[in-house]
């Protein structure tokens, strides 16, 4: 038998190896959850930031300017005395001053953001999609990590959208920042920027996950998990009642960036509790408060559009990867 083997296993026709058909030898990049890659989470995101952030940029600086103290314009805290201050100096174009270094800042702090997001959600979750903690706890270290690519052009943004800026523009306001407070000048802001965006981020990313169960729960025939209606109301409700509650920390992280520009004071230290105590004694506890209707107006219709934007792309990347798995299968 042993003699019989060898010239039979020899043959040309038995030496080839059948594989399966959907046998692939090349090791591919395994997709995050969702079924999406983790730069298509990076895109997704950078897309909604940016639509996000540029839509609502006129209520964006009408927060600024009614939040700035000191000798600057429009100290009221009425959003109509606000805007009419605006309009009547500086024109329609006063209220995007500033926008280009939002466009810069946006994209890549929001890719930054929502990728971290999704890759902690994976991680803390444990596959249950209704685990509030995780997404609290994933949202604070997307903020962390986000804030560190967004809070200088924030800081540039901010002190452009002051009425009376000295800066010509985006490259101006950086060189000047560079020549006269150092390169330290474009985070004074991060500590209370990471203290203000934790909770905001932990209760926005919590109550949206919360509404949009609840929302599918109430109506799953006409409001399903995808439904675009769904991610825009659960994301208004969550960014205007984040927005109230961290308005205080928003308050302080405008008084540090604007500090000493335009007639706003400028303080001593970066102490948060320092800010406080001049913000209190200087206009009481109410200037705490400052711009917290206009917060809420622009992070209500801003988070609706931002989620409804990110869903709609991470969609659309699904559809895209489920057509390209059915043709190379």
């Amino acid at each position: 038998m042993a003699t019989d083997a060898s010239p039979k296993f020899q043959q040309r026709d038995l030496l080839p190896v059948p594989q399966p058909p959907d046998y692939h030898p090349v090791v591919a990049v395994s997709p995050a959850h969702d079924g999406l890659h983790f730069w298509q989470f990076m895109v997704a995101g950078s897309i909604a930031g940016t639509v996000e952030h540029m839509a609502m940029f006129p209520v964006d600086t009408i927060k600024t300017q009614m939040q700035a103290l000191g000798t600057c314009p429009l100290r009221s805290a009425s959003i109509r005395t606000a805007l009419g201050g605006i309009l009547k100096s500086e024109g329609v174009s006063g209220l995007y001053r500033g926008i280009g270094a939002m466009g810069l800042g946006a994209g890549p702090a929001h890719a930054v953001y929502f990728s971290v997001y999704e890759s902690c959600k994976k991680k803390f979750s444990g596959g249950n999609p209704n685990n509030s903690a995780a997404h609290a706890i994933s949202g604070v270290c997307a903020t962390v990590a986000s804030d560190a690519v967004f809070t200088p052009m924030d800081t540039v943004k901010q002190r452009l959208q002051l009425s009376e800026s000295p800066y010509k523009g985006v490259l101006d306001c950086v060189k000047r920042v560079l020549k006269e407070e150092g390169f330290k000048a474009f985070y004074a802001s991060y500590k209370t920027t990471v203290l203000m965006n934790a909770p905001y981020t932990a209760v926005h990313f919590a109550t949206y996950e919360a509404a949009k169960l609840g929302l599918s729960g109430v109506s799953p025939d006409s409001a399903s998990d995808e439904s675009i209606i769904v991610h825009a109301t659960a994301g208004a409700a969550a960014g205007a009642l984040a927005a109230l509650v961290t308005t205080p920390l928003d308050v302080v992280k405008t008084q540090l960036q604007c500090q000493g520009i335009c007639g706003c004071d400028r303080f001593k230290s970066g102490s948060i509790g320092d800010v406080f105590r001049i913000i209190v004694k200087k206009d009481g506890y109410r200037g705490l408060m400052r711009g917290w209707m206009p917060r809420m107006l622009f992070h209500a219709p801003a988070a609706a559009i931002c989620w409804s934007t990110y869903e709609a792309a991470k969609a659309f990347f699904q559809e895209h990867n489920t057509v390209n798995n059915s043709v190379t299968a």
